[in-house]
């Protein structure tokens, strides 16, 4: 199933080139054009208006909560009757520590808002916190991809591993273009959404 997009593609492959092409492309400006920094760290507005800017010119749907529930493997993503109440939770939960930001991180990748696009929106989204809150972020060249999906697929029943992979990752090269970058890295973080089941409403 190919989703419905804006350039008429009707290609898996296709579309899966194009949207790293123009989501990394987007993913740069946001960067550069200091959008980021006037973001509200930690909060699901912000997540919204990142989703927006890396996938406005392929999905109808970008910045958009999603109209589908969605599962992998046997994990169900927060039900649609309960997004919303799930992101106004989120929302509210604390962010002054690491531990604190992992946590709510791991729940956001629970909600999954968006229909597609949700591994590198996030990730863009926990580097903000992890900026605004401790001074440090992420540098994904040093988290092993299949360590890190793994941990990510626990994380729900226990995040003390994914807390010790980020952890580990962590630097204060804040202001490192290359080192953001690696965060939606499309093909090193391949986020598998031919394994998603979707229902539709």
């Amino acid at each position: 199933m190919v989703l419905e997009n804006k350039l008429g593609i009707t290609s898996a492959p296709e579309l899966a080139e194009a949207e790293e092409r123009i989501s990394k492309k987007k993913a740069i400006e946001l960067f550069e054009n200091g959008v980021l920094d006037k973001l509200e760290a930690g909060k699901f507005e912000s997540l919204k208006a990142i989703h927006k800017y890396l996938f406005d010119d392929i999905y109808f749907f970008a910045g958009e909560l999603r109209t589908v529930n969605i599962s992998k493997g046997n994990f169900r993503f927060a039900p649609l009757m309960y997004l919303e109440a799930a992101l106004a939770n989120i929302d509210k939960m604390p962010q002054s520590t690491f531990d604190e930001i992992i946590e709510k991180y791991v729940e956001m990748n629970i909600a999954h808002p968006f229909r597609e696009g949700n591994g590198r929106s996030t990730r863009i989204w926990l580097d903000c916190i992890l900026k605004k809150e401790i001074g440090k972020v992420v540098d994904w060249s040093q988290v092993d991809k299949e360590d890190y999906l793994l941990a990510m697929e626990r994380s729900p029943i226990k995040d003390i591993e994914i807390k010790h992979i980020l952890k580990n990752a962590l630097t204060d090269d804040i202001n490192s273009r290359e080192v953001y970058m690696k965060g939606i890295d499309h093909s090193y973080y391949y986020e598998g959404y031919t394994t998603f089941k979707t229902e539709e409403l």
